[in-house]
């Protein structure tokens, strides 16, 4: 099954700066998304562009919104319509005349398998979360405290073991790094940081 966009080009530029509200992205999370472990995912890694938005790029709170805005909705259509991931959930945003910044990075956030490589800072740190989010969720799972007391040697340990969490793809983790420039061991200690609190 191919998820090739066999497009690059995302959104009208015109539109930038168009969002939805906080509401209306979580009606549309309740309408799409019924499984809820990958309600957690996307949250998790929504929070995260949230704070790197504002940590690291220095944006406000419209800004960190959008980042935001993209991690929640990254992947909006694959529970229901895998065979349509990302096309169905950016057609819709295109449709609702969303901001072509956001709609990009959703179509960014799996270059080998969207064929759309990330490009902004967005695209790019979505990337970088969206696996190794879910390998430190799937860590915290077998950890008496969860992400209490985490430490980075033993997420490292575990990004090793090609046993544990073993769809996650570590070869792509490892791309997001080198395309975002920032090394593996910082964000593994940005997530264990901050995940929890999603």
């Amino acid at each position: 099954m191919s998820l090739l966009l066999n497009r690059s080009e995302f959104g009208d530029p015109s539109n930038a700066g168009n969002v939805l509200s906080r509401e209306a992205v979580t009606q549309l999370l309740q309408d799409w998304v019924k499984n809820e472990r990958l309600q957690v995912h996307m949250k998790q890694v929504a929070h995260l562009m949230k704070c790197w938005a504002a940590e690291k790029e220095g944006l406000d709170e419209d800004g960190q919104w959008r980042w935001e805005m993209a991690g929640l909705l990254h992947d909006a259509d694959w529970d229901q319509w895998p065979e349509q991931h990302c096309k169905k959930i950016i057609e819709e945003l295109e449709a609702r005349n969303i901001d072509a910044e956001i709609i990009r990075a959703i179509a960014s956030h799996g270059p080998d398998h969207f064929g759309v490589a990330p490009v902004t800072q967005m695209d790019k740190m979505l990337y970088a979360f969206d696996e190794l989010s879910g390998l430190t969720h799937a860590y915290s799972l077998m950890r008496p405290g969860g992400y209490a007391g985490m430490e980075l040697k033993g997420l490292q340990k575990r990004f090793k073991e090609k046993g544990f969490a073993a769809t996650v793809n570590r070869e792509e983790i490892r791309d997001a790094m080198n395309r975002a420039g920032v090394e593996l061991s910082d964000i593994m200690q940005f997530i264990i940081e901050r995940q929890g609190a999603a």
